[in-house]
């Protein structure tokens, strides 16, 4: 197998290596003895290598640190469009990775480094609703223009996989009675939105020789070394955490959450997997149990902190209210999430009673998606 953990006493990697059932396992070494003929031996590699495009921010880093902990190298571009550089400072020591400060849109800072990466992760872009909105010349040239390039500038570089991070929030706004499984209709409200439902159909439309999947990630909330405070679990957290009496707009609208630490294990599931089994199929990521309105999330920081303040405001400005069903996500790639919010609340509060984030104030855009320096 050439993704082997590098670390086989943690717990949870060796939960993730012998999570599978049985009549699965020779499948992933069919697939693992593929990859050795059909990529590694080919091209004179030893070993996998992923290409984190965009893979500095909130989620990229913790993606990076779990592929490199199962045994992958890990070539990292990202623009640093934030000035977040630093949040990659801790993995330049790791042995197998690398970090490039190149912009993907234009694809030739692309191609000059695949000469011995064999498959694709594309987390890159303006992420959310807010900063796509307020940057939307930006976010052309990044997530529609830049994005696309580099979906189909891979076609023909001997890539094994190319992975699209897309977003659950390509549903939209749904019935109450509903939840939207991978075959529900999209209805994007944002831009962000729907410039990721434009590249899911570049994959889903188009040919190329690569093995693409589609991986729609929920709402992320948890620990990073490029920490977030924009996202709705970790700002009420914080805010709660302060005595600050946090206002919450529309409390009854549902969201699908994810923690940071779980995209990664979902990442390298679709890595791990044979190839039928993810080729242009989307995949909700997250798990039933992480469905959660806004009341749920304020009850959860409420119970581990009772004298935490907030109050229910009416006619919020974001329409979206959608329950994600992940079924498919646990059966074909047999991918549970290790988290739920309650944990990841729990870890929040105890980094901030810590004294950790305490330059929030002084450092907001790197805690928050705000000003965009670009190009």
């Amino acid at each position: 197998m050439t993704n082997t953990s590098t670390h086989p006493s943690h717990p949870l990697l060796v939960s993730d290596r012998t999570g599978y059932p049985a009549d699965y396992q020779p499948k992933m070494d069919d697939e693992a003895n593929r990859v050795q003929d059909d990529i590694l031996t080919k091209r004179g590699l030893k070993k996998r290598k992923v290409l984190l495009v965009g893979g500095a921010g909130y989620v990229g880093v913790p993606v990076a640190q779990y592929l490199l902990a199962k045994g992958y190298d890990v070539l990292n571009i990202d623009r640093n469009i934030y000035g977040h550089h630093m949040a990659v400072s801790g993995l330049l020591m790791i042995p197998g990775y690398t970090y490039k400060n190149v912009d993907f849109a234009d694809f030739r800072n692309v191609e000059e480094l695949l000469g011995d990466v064999t498959d694709v992760v594309v987390l890159g872009g303006l992420v959310g609703d807010p900063i796509t909105k307020k940057y939307p010349d930006e976010s052309h040239a990044i997530n529609d223009v830049g994005v696309s390039n580099v979906l189909k500038g891979l076609d023909g570089q001997g890539m094994n996989k190319v992975l699209f991070i897309s977003t659950c929030s390509n549903y939209g706004e749904i019935p109450e009675d509903q939840i939207a499984d991978e075959d529900y209709a999209l209805k994007p409200l944002s831009l962000y939105a729907k410039s990721k439902v434009m590249q899911e159909q570049v994959l889903l439309q188009n040919d190329f020789d690569y093995t693409a999947s589609i991986l729609r990630f929920s709402t992320a909330f948890g620990l990073s070394p490029r920490m977030r405070f924009d996202l709705t679990v970790n700002e009420f957290t914080r805010a709660m955490f302060l005595g600050e009496n946090m206002e919450v707009y529309d409390a009854d609208t549902w969201r699908p959450y994810c923690h940071t630490f779980d995209f990664g294990r979902a990442i390298a599931r679709a890595l791990e997997a044979p190839r039928d089994n993810i080729h242009k199929i989307p995949f909700n990521v997250g798990g039933d149990n992480n469905n959660f309105t806004k009341q749920m999330v304020v009850d959860q920081i409420c119970k581990q902190l009772p004298d935490a303040k907030y109050s229910i405001v009416e006619g919020g400005f974001d329409r979206r209210n959608y329950r994600v069903n992940f079924s498919r996500i646990k059966d074909v790639l047999y991918f549970t999430p290790h988290y739920d919010v309650g944990q990841g609340i729990a870890q929040l509060i105890y980094a901030l009673q810590q004294g950790l984030f305490s330059d929030h104030d002084q450092n907001p855009n790197f805690y928050n998606n705000r000003v965009v320096s670009y190009p």
